[in-house]
C-alpha cells in the first residue's frame, strides 16, 4: 500500500514538473496533478481499451503507431474533463504522453 501511495505521489510529482518545463502545457498546481493523475488513470482503465478494440486494424496498418494516436486522444480527454489542465494542440499532446510515459516507466523501475 505504502508502494501505490509513493508510486502515485511521485508520478504527480513529476506530472507537475513536466507541465512546468513543456510549452503548450499549463496545470494549475500541485493539488490539479494529483487530480490529473486519477484522471488519466481512469480514462487508462476504461476509455483506452475500448479504443484499442475498435482502432486494432488500424492499428495493424500502422505497424502500432495508432497507439500514440490513441494517448493523444486520452491527454486530450482530460484536458476536456479538466479545467485546470490544458494541452494546446496535438502535437503538445503527443509529446507530453511520450514525456509521462517515459516518466511512468522510470517510476516503475525505481519503485518496483
Amino acid at each position: 500500500m505504502l508502494g501505490f501511495i509513493l508510486k502515485f505521489v511521485l508520478t504527480a510529482g513529476l506530472v507537475y514538473g513536466l507541465s512546468m518545463v513543456m510549452p503548450g502545457v499549463a496545470l494549475g498546481g500541485f493539488s490539479s496533478a494529483l487530480i490529473l493523475v486519477l484522471v488519466l488513470g481512469l480514462l487508462n482503465a476504461v476509455v483506452k481499451p475500448i479504443l484499442k478494440i475498435l482502432g486494432f486494424p488500424i492499428t495493424i496498418l500502422t505497424l502500432g503507431l495508432f497507439l500514440l494516436v490513441i494517448n493523444v486522444i486520452i491527454v486530450k480527454l482530460a484536458d476536456f474533463l479538466m479545467d485546470s489542465f490544458d494541452v494546446h494542440g496535438l502535437l503538445n499532446a503527443l509529446l507530453f504522453s511520450l514525456a509521462l510515459s517515459v516518466v511512468n516507466a522510470v517510476v516503475d523501475l525505481v519503485i518496483d
